[in-house]
């Protein structure tokens, strides 16, 4: 994964080229919430900025592609999960949890079901180059602050020059039936240069604990990861239940991040007037990384938005991941 402060330029690739003239078509959002209007994607269109302009991304580099995924129980099993390079799971409103995939050694070819942005998207994701965002909608008021933001809006209403980006599966109920289709929107994966997050992948660190679980609880959702000597793999567990693909297969990140953050109320609520938590993921703190079957307390730190996030052991030594998937888990601190 990529390291280290994020260039900055104005090169276009194919996908942002591609991509610039998705965004052509405007940008549907409504209102943010649970079931809220506008949350399952049909709103009024409006212009958004094209790929390659404000500061850009740096060189040739191409953008990851983000996407806002349910967590409810009537979500899963979710699609394109296991495809991805990171996610990261947040607490939304109620107690209750989303999670947002990275994309960029490889593009499944269906993810979701897709839902909306949070405030505290925006600040997350501005560690990476301009990346594509993928969501369903957003409250009303928070539109100018996604259209200000370093990063491609794409929601059912930008991708109206292209048939097939976002499609509804008739089987599940709305508002879990939005997918994308990747494959439909970029001609290829972005790569891994595109990881900007300040990970970094090698021998793990010296020491830690061994562990066979660890849970993060929300107010009401909880997720479990326990350790498969046979896999070597952390299998996910959301609200009790394995996580899996489709097909059956587990959801199986090669390390797990607990990182402890500040969770405060933000100027949002949903539909229901419950607050909408704002993560702060810029700062620094305490962390659990869990890789190998053993815990590692750390620190993290990002300075700055701009930064990727850093992880360090007590003497300042940075501390590696293992090659494959990564899950960061914001927990509150205490």
């Amino acid at each position: 994964m990529g390291t280290g402060r994020r260039a900055r330029g104005r090169g276009v690739t194919t996908a942002g080229a591609l991509l610039a003239a998705l965004l052509t078509a405007g940008l549907a959002a409504g209102c943010t919430a649970s079931n809220g209007p506008g949350d399952d994607g049909r709103g009024s269109p409006r212009t958004s900025h094209p790929a390659g302009t404000d500061e850009g991304r740096g060189g040739d580099r191409p953008p990851v592609l983000a996407v806002k995924i349910d967590n409810a129980p009537a979500a899963r099993p979710q699609t394109g999960l296991e495809a991805a390079d990171v996610v990261y799971a947040e607490q939304v409103e109620g107690g209750l949890s989303r999670l947002m995939a990275v994309y960029a050694a490889r593009l499944p070819g269906s993810v979701g079901p897709v839902r909306s942005v949070r405030e505290a998207d925006l600040e997350l994701l501005r560690q990476f180059d301009r990346p594509v965002l993928a969501f369903s909608g957003a409250q009303g008021r928070l539109l100018p602050l996604i259209d200000r933001a370093p990063l491609e809006p794409l929601t059912p209403g930008t991708s109206g020059t292209k048939e097939g980006v976002y499609v509804r599966d008739t089987a599940r109920s709305a508002p879990h039936d939005l997918f994308l289709r990747p494959g439909r929107l970029m001609d290829g994966p972005p790569g891994r240069a595109s990881l900007t997050t300040g990970f970094r992948t090698g021998p793990p660190p010296p020491g830690g604990e061994p562990a066979s679980t660890r849970t993060v609880r929300y107010p009401a959702a909880r997720f479990t990861f326990d350790w498969s000597g046979a896999r070597g793999r952390w299998l996910v567990s959301l609200d009790g239940a394995p996580a899996v693909t489709p097909g059956g297969e587990p959801v199986a990140p090669a390390t797990v991040v607990v990182q402890y953050v500040t969770v405060r109320p933000s100027g949002y609520h949903d539909s229901r007037g419950n607050n909408t938590p704002y993560t702060e993921t810029v700062g620094s703190g305490r962390a659990v990384v869990l890789r190998d079957g053993r815990a590692h307390d750390v620190r993290w730190s990002r300075p700055d938005a701009s930064e990727g996030t850093a992880f360090t052991t007590d003497d300042g030594t940075a501390v590696h991941f293992a090659r494959g998937q990564v899950w960061v888990v914001y927990a509150e601190a205490a």
